[in-house]
């Protein structure tokens, strides 16, 4: 062999930690590097730490008492929570209550507002009718060219202080016809009276309940008054010459109020 393939064959058998002369066997190669202190090519396993019964009981046992610190945490933070919560409704509460008390006195105070203006419109009711209206004794009358039905006649006749017209002799009828009739000249206008049979068929009363003794009907052989039965109940006065008819109640026309003159009294 020249030195040129010996130079090879020490190269090719070179290796990491060092070259082997040529022809050693595997064997050799492994005891040179025990020899030499050279890690082994498959490392040993680790050996598992020794572990007790009593070493997994103390780590659940600080695992509970953790869980258990986190709890009590939680639930202090409730607590916190839910006083907060307590104070904020108290204090919602005692607002409420004071609100409930305002608008108590503020219902107090519109309802005394609103049964002075009651009392007013009356007043002032009272006083227009018998300003502007017909005097006759301790009344007033005064008719409203306002159409209306009987039902609502009446009540507007009572808002202002006063109640649908009941002529209750000869002599409130006249003059009350006199009145009516210069009132809607040279036109006819029926007005409602205060007269009704609405309860009993026939057994005519005035709108305070007290029955009827003087009828003015429209006596004609052609139209005798009442002839409406059980159909019409209210009493109207024909402006031209103030006799009574029966009408239907939800008929509308005007009406004529009467109030107390209490200057004449």
């Amino acid at each position: 062999m020249g030195p040129a393939a010996a130079s090879l064959a020490l190269l090719c058998l070179c290796s990491v930690g060092g070259c082997v002369p040529a022809g050693t066997t595997d064997k050799t190669q492994a005891e040179v590097k025990k020899a030499r202190g050279d890690v082994p090519d498959i490392l040993p396993e680790p050996e598992p730490e020794p572990t007790s019964p009593m070493s997994d009981f103390e780590n659940s046992y600080n695992y509970v008492l953790s869980r258990l610190a986190s709890m009590d945490q939680a639930i202090h933070r409730l607590d916190v929570g839910h006083y907060t919560l307590d104070v904020k409704v108290s204090q919602l509460m005692d607002r409420l209550t004071r609100v409930d008390a305002r608008v108590e006195e503020l219902e107090d105070s519109i309802a005394e507002v609103s049964q002075h203006s009651k009392v007013n419109r009356k007043e002032m009711g009272r006083l227009e009718g018998c300003q502007k209206g017909h005097r006759l004794g301790y009344k007033c009358y005064l008719v409203y060219n306002s159409l209306e039905d009987y039902a609502s006649a009446s009540r507007k006749c009572q808002e202002r202080g006063g109640r649908m017209a009941m002529p209750r002799d000869r002599k409130e009828q006249e003059a009350l016809a006199d009145y009516v009739k210069s009132f809607f000249h040279p036109g006819n206008w029926p007005v409602w009276l205060g007269i009704n049979d609405l309860l009993t068929d026939g057994l005519y009363v005035f709108d305070d309940g007290s029955r009827v003794s003087y009828f003015q009907w429209r006596r004609h052989f052609l139209s005798s008054q009442p002839d409406g039965g059980r159909r019409e109940n209210c009493v109207a006065m024909s402006s031209d010459d103030g006799d009574w008819w029966d009408h239907y109640c939800d008929r509308t026309m005007n009406y004529m109020c009467e109030f107390d003159n209490r200057e004449a009294l």
